[in-house]
Order: C-alpha cells, then sequence, then structure tokens
C-alpha cells in the first residue's frame, strides 16, 4: 500500500510556476493541517492524560525520531524548561544519529532498529517513564525498534504518524494519527507532515504542563527568567496578581528569583 506521505503532490511543474504562485500553492496545503489535526484530537487527549499521570507519578516524557521528526522533539523538549520551569531531565528529545544530526544528516541512522533503546538506557529509562515516538512515514526503523523496547519494558508509548495505519501506529498504545495528504514537493515531509507534528507537540506538552500545574490562570508562573523582556513580563504578572506596585514587585522578583515564589510571599504575609 502506497504511503499518503509519499503520493505524487497535487502541483506539477513547480519550476515553471510564479513565485507568487509557489507561495499560494504552499499556503494551500498548509491550511489543510489544522483540519488533519482536528480529527486526531480524541486521540491526542489520551496520550495527553497517559503522559500526564505518568509524570505525576515521579515519571519523565521522552522523544524518539529520526531526521525532521527527531529535531522537532528535540525544540519542543528543549522549550519546556525555559517556558515552564521544569528541570531539563524532565522532557528528553533523541535524534537517530546523535546530537550531529541536529544540524547535519546522518546517513541511515534511522535505519538502525536497536539504536534508540540504547540512546535511551542512557538515562536510565524505565517503566515510570513515557515514550512518544515521532515519525512522519510511520515506518522508521529507528521508532519502531524504541517502541517495541519501550512496550516490553512497561513504558506508556505513543507516537504522531502521518499515514494510515502504520507499523509504529499499530505498536503505540496511544498512537496519534494526522493525515495531511500528499506534500506539496512530493515526499518533502518537512513540509505539511513537518507542521502537523510541530503542532501536535506543542499541544502535548503545553496540556501536560498545564496538567501539571506549570501555568496559573494563562500565566507562565514558572517561567526562566533568562532575558529582559521575560524579567520585565514577569513583573508585569507580579504585579497583576497581587495589586502592588512596579517598585515593590520588582522587589519581590529580585528577591525569590521567580513570578510563583514571589506572589506566594506576598500573599502569605499579606
Amino acid at each position: 500500500m502506497e504511503r499518503t506521505t509519499e503520493k505524487d503532490s497535487l502541483y506539477n511543474d513547480l519550476e515553471k510556476m510564479s513565485v507568487k504562485s509557489l507561495l499560494q500553492g504552499i499556503n494551500n496545503e498548509d491550511k489543510t493541517v489544522p483540519f488533519a489535526i482536528e480529527r486526531a484530537i480524541p486521540q491526542i487527549e489520551k496520550l495527553v492524560v497517559a503522559i500526564s499521570d505518568k509524570m505525576r507519578e515521579g515519571g519523565r516524557l521522552f522523544y524518539i525520531g529520526a531526521g525532521t521528526s527527531g529535531r522537532l522533539g528535540i525544540v519542543d523538549a528543549s522549550e519546556c524548561p525555559p517556558t515552564y520551569g521544569i528541570p531539563d531531565e524532565w522532557v528528553i528529545g533523541i535524534i537517530a544519529g546523535g546530537d550531529t544530526a541536529i544540524r547535519k544528516a546522518v546517513e541511515f541512522a534511522e535505519d538502525d532498529p536497536q539504536q534508540a533503546w540504547k540512546d535511551l538506557l542512557q538515562y536510565n529509562i524505565s517503566k515510570k517513564d513515557a515514550l512518544v515516538g515521532i515519525a512522519a512515514s510511520g515506518t522508521t526503523p529507528y521508532v519502531i525498534g524504541g517502541l517495541q523496547k519501550a512496550n516490553e519494558a512497561g513504558l506508556v508509548t505513543g507516537c504522531i504518524v502521518c499515514n494510515d495505519g502504520s507499523p509504529i501506529a499499530s505498536l503505540a498504545q496511544y498512537p496519534v494519527e494526522v493525515i495531511v495528504g500528499p506534500e506539496f514537493v512530493t515526499g518533502s515531509t518537512r513540509m505539511k507532515s513537518g507542521t502537523a507534528q510541530k503542532l501536535v507537540l506543542n499541544m502535548i506538552s503545553t496540556a501536560v504542563m498545564i496538567q501539571l500545574g506549570r501555568v496559573k490562570g494563562n500565566k507562565m508562573f514558572d517561567m526562566q527568567l533568562s532575558n529582559n523582556k521575560l524579567l520585565n513580563r514577569a513583573v508585569k504578572m507580579i504585579i497583576e496578581a497581587t495589586g502592588i506596585d512596579k517598585e515593590t514587585a520588582q522587589k519581590l522578583l529580585d528577591k525569590h528569583g521567580n513570578v510563583r515564589a514571589a506572589v506566594d510571599a506576598y500573599k502569605s504575609t499579606d
């Protein structure tokens, strides 16, 4: 059966198209992605609940993937600590071929079904943890092998794929299948498939962190204060939460180091 992600583009003679036509065509295809994700929300919900349950019990979330899929997992994992103030080891992204593959393709790295579990074992992974395999094709051996071993070891397993009825989806306990259709450039899954994976990863990590209490109201109360923009935002958040003046808010932030601690300290003495 031909994979949807490998089917011919709905557009032809791309090299003869004007720049405007190329951009309009790409944009028209991109518009279909959110609707494909909407159809997968029931699957995403089940995966988020399962991950949240594991992390409440002290488990971690791991992403594995190759190429674009692996890079997207690393991006999502790396953004969680600054956004939600969590330890770096709570959410971990691993790519086939190691860190070199983040910037440059590593030939045939995705074709070894044994390597993912070897990579995961370096983190003392156990049944307390959750593993999400990311693969547009749904057939990447690196991800298949990792999920197989994870299932045997008793982990919660999920996946994000862009083909129906894939081997990876059949292995994952909580599969997420976002069928976006043929790519604008045939087989270029960094396009619609990559966009879909990025959006789903945003949904998963954001929803999980909210479930874990890392957001208050609609604010990132635990964010790391790593630049002036965030420092200014933090002061504003303290003012909004307490009603105090800017100078007092700044002093509280300087003393306690983050928004939540500053607000809690003020309210405990109020």
